[in-house]
């Protein structure tokens, strides 16, 4: 059998579908569909995506050599039809629906990728890799280690929810696995949901919640709904969840434990749903330490890779990092299920070749993520003058100095450059910028600009030989996975009294900006083999003002997935409060647009 030359990879109908493509072993490119379609975490199948990634090959479907899917679903209709009949008569009233919806399609894929891919020649194999598999492919080849301890931890895949396994070469073995329910990413997805925040969109609010609270609830969850061993691997007691039986998460005696009903999304957030929020997010820290060092106990190895939703949890990872479990970790950018479409072409590309040319490439091949679309200056510019917009073009020398001289102005501003960012970070080429010492930059990027909850924070932008003078952490964190604590010696004490949001408005570092309420940080480190250009900003912005730090948040608002294109970051520019736009060579300053470009509620405001 001749070696596959062009692999496409496809995750969808769950969430956050993605298609990635592989030539020779090396990424070439993915992304998400819900960049194309524009609806956040779009399930479906990823036919914009796709032609992307062919687009940026120069390939058509005719000239791919495999598809490969990331996960088997015959494995995941046997789970979801055993789980029925274990729960049954308590199941029977959702069970239609799931039935009507895989007899609909998704049991036949094959056909269904065939009829959604024209073109695809009938030659063209389509596979199937198991989900953790796909995880763990997607956490290993594109480290820069030859070998590594893998671990994979999400809600679920087929039966797996976690895994703990090796990688040495071209070759992925997984040696250990928790079974179905007892899912640590199902847990906090179930707190997520009690908390009033969306699953597989609100885990991040959770996480931001948490150090406002006290973890008052610890204990209880320790005792009365997770069994936690010391390996790590536990047992949920399925008396308080309702995920098996309904169309909810959890129950009334889960709700009773906790001292009240869920929060729905438009009710005020109490001290208790802080608490809630902090307990949680600790005991996930302390099962993923477990599991950690297990990862080490039974592999020997000193280097982790980690993937599956769970892996987003750059807190815990911060923890797993300071813990010195391993001597270095390195994080899939895209952990959740948009990265088992990569994990799935990476895992066929090393089954299908020879070991001799199925050896790991060296470095990082996530090559910063940056593995989207990208546009000319002669693209965007059609697209400005086709707005009517108001711009000037800059030399780049000229616009990296206009750049700073904003953010030292407390301007903020609107950073497309480049390719786009695969997975659910912006780092650095569809954010927004802002300057880290501003007391009032967090507030305005939350209410004024992202149009969110006031409490969630910001990341930090530095480069990587500056990292450990500003945090407490000298490590790679490319990925905006890691959080570590701000310099002791830049903190300021905020009194005892101030307590929940109120802490909001105290000055806890001479970094306001990027400092949360517990003094930690989501670190972004940036070099020149990565994003030369962003790397440049940050010299030149500590040039300017001896500060090496930057804001960096991704540029989009509420409820909406991530600029794409030109056209996406003009629109959703026009729609916010932002100061300027540097798009490619071109600075766009809001106010001076054209008035009819102006969304109608800033017009009714200005009259």
């Amino acid at each position: 059998m001749p070696v596959p030359r062009h692999i496409l990879g496809l995750s969808a109908y769950y969430h956050d579908a993605a298609a990635a493509l592989v030539v020779d072993g090396r990424i070439v490119a993915a992304a998400q569909e819900e960049r194309f379609s524009r609806r956040k975490n779009d399930p479906d199948f990823p036919a914009q995506a796709v032609q992307f990634c062919l687009r940026q090959a120069g390939l058509n479907a005719g000239e791919l050599d495999a598809v490969v899917f990331y996960d088997k679903p015959v494995l995941k209709f046997a789970r979801l039809l055993e789980t029925y009949l274990a729960v049954a008569p308590g199941g029977w009233r959702t069970f239609p629906t799931v039935l009507t919806n895989w007899l609909g399609g998704k049991l036949d894929l094959r056909k269904t990728i065939r009829a959604e891919l024209p073109g695809l020649p009938p030659a063209c194999p389509i596979l199937f890799t198991e989900h953790h598999q796909a995880h763990a492919a997607s956490a290993f080849y594109p480290s820069p280690f030859d070998e590594a301890a893998i671990l994979t931890i999400d809600g679920v895949g087929e039966w797996a929810t976690t895994t703990i396994g090796h990688g040495r070469g071209g070759e992925i073995k997984l040696l250990k696995e928790l079974r179905f329910p007892h899912s640590l990413g199902l847990v906090y997805s179930a707190f997520t949901d009690y908390c009033g925040f969306r699953i597989n969109s609100g885990e991040y609010k959770l996480m931001g919640l948490a150090p406002y609270g006290e973890p008052q609830y610890a204990e209880v969850i320790r005792q009365e709904l997770l069994d936690i061993k010391p390996d790590g691997s536990f047992r949920l007691n399925l008396e308080y969840f309702n995920f098996l039986h309904g169309t909810t998460m959890t129950n009334d005696r889960f709700h009773r434990l906790l001292g009240g009903p869920p929060r729905r999304p438009d009710q005020k957030i109490e001290p208790r749903h802080m608490d809630v929020a902090r307990s949680i997010q600790l005991v996930t820290e302390e099962i993923m330490i477990l599991l950690a060092r297990q990862a080490r106990a039974v592999t020997g190895l000193k280097n982790l890779c980690l993937a599956g939703g769970v892996a987003l949890n750059c807190v815990a990872n911060g923890r797993i990092l300071r813990e010195k479990i391993f001597e270095q970790i390195w994080i899939q950018p895209a952990a959740g299920d948009a990265g088992g479409a990569l994990g799935a072409a990476l895992a066929a590309w090393h089954a299908q070749v020879p070991a001799a040319t199925g050896a790991k490439p060296p470095g990082d091949a996530m090559q910063g993520s940056l593995l989207g679309p990208g546009f000319t200056d002669a693209e965007i510019e059609a697209v400005l003058h086709a707005h009517g917009a108001v711009y000037k073009k800059l030399d780049p020398s000229a616009l990296l100095d206009f750049t700073v001289d904003l953010l030292q102005r407390e301007q903020v501003i609107g950073w497309f450059q480049g390719r786009m960012e695969f997975g659910p970070r912006a780092l650095g080429n569809r954010s927004i910028l802002g300057d880290a010492r501003s007391a009032k930059m967090q507030s305005v990027m939350n209410l004024k600009v992202k149009f969110r909850e006031s409490f969630r924070p910001f990341a930090p932008l530095v480069r990587r030989e500056r990292v450990a003078d500003y945090f407490e952490m000298d490590a790679d964190s490319p990925y905006m996975l890691l959080v570590a604590p701000v310099k002791r010696e830049l903190c300021r004490p905020v009194p005892p009294e101030v307590t929940g949001f109120d802490r909001l408005g105290a000055i806890r570092s001479t970094l306001p900006a990027i400092t949360h309420v517990d003094y930690s940080a989501r670190i972004q480190t940036v070099d020149q083999i990565r994003n030369p250009l962003l790397y440049g900003l940050l010299e030149r912005f500590e040039a300017a003002t001896s500060c090496g730090v930057l804001v960096n948040t991704s540029f989009n608002v509420r409820g909406e997935p991530v600029v794409c294109t030109p056209d996406d970051a003009y629109r959703c520019f026009m729609n916010t409060e932002m100061d300027w736009l540097v798009m490619g060579s071109f600075a766009v300053e809001r106010t001076a647009q054209p008035r009819q470009n102006l969304p109608r509620r800033i017009l009714l405001e200005a009259d």
